[in-house]
């Protein structure tokens, strides 16, 4: 099937569910960015900030690009003038490079909490206790140009649905946690991205807003 068909196809499989297709378009060429753009999506999810950097100027400027891999404070300034979400967000220092860097170009930058819910310890993100304590530390209060909308995690990479299914109820339990906790009164945080090529139809039955799908749209690669 072509990049057109398997995006129709998952946009149809999405419709009335409430979550939203990210085509993750790492490593692929700007080409393949341009057919999937004409087959109407506009979110776009990359892992490397060079790689979007060099990417963005080359697509239309109504596309949503979504950083999902992990960003290092010193590439923050490669996304900040353009980025609209950074869904990896995992440290307080990388919140205030993003602030600092979003206000310099007079922008609010969106960014998602990646928690850790997988069994493998190399796949980063907070603990729900390292999560509140951001959200308790005087730095938070300082931040005014990112806007926390949401949670995202990383499932462990296995074909074990009970496993899977009990990462993303743990990632769900974590955002109603946090909403009322943190963000009752905010309606912008309202994002769950979860849900991958391999187990997004398992993420939208367990709540997720946001699935990010790659080779299930260009196909796996080589």
């Amino acid at each position: 099937m072509s990049v057109a068909e398997n995006i129709a196809r998952l946009e149809a499989e999405l419709a009335g569910s409430g979550a939203r297709l990210v085509v993750v378009t790492k490593t692929h060429p700007v080409e393949r960015l341009r057919e999937a753009y004409a087959a109407g999506a506009r979110r776009f999810g990359e892992n490397r900030p060079q790689e979007m950097a060099a990417k963005q100027p080359e697509l239309p400027p109504d596309v949503e690009w979504h950083l999902i891999g992990h960003l290092q404070t010193n590439k923050v300034k490669l996304v900040a003038p353009f980025v609209h979400t950074v869904q990896s967000l995992d440290s307080l220092r990388l919140l205030l490079a993003l602030d600092q860097h979003a206000a310099r170009h007079g922008r609010i930058i969106n960014a998602l909490l990646q928690f850790h819910i997988a069994e493998e310890e190399a796949k980063t993100g907070f603990s729900y206790h390292e999560a509140e304590e951001l959200l308790q530390s005087n730095e938070f209060k300082t931040v005014n140009n990112v806007r926390l909308t949401g949670v995202m995690g990383v499932a462990t990479f296995s074909d074990d649905e009970n496993l899977l299914r009990t990462e993303f109820r743990q990632l769900r339990g974590y955002f109603e946690l946090l909403k009322a906790h943190y963000f009752a009164g905010d309606e912008s945080f309202k994002e769950i991205s979860m849900g991958m090529s391999g187990d997004y139809r398992l993420a939208v039955q367990e709540g997720s807003t946001l699935v990010r799908v790659g080779s299930a749209i260009f196909g796996s690669r080589g």
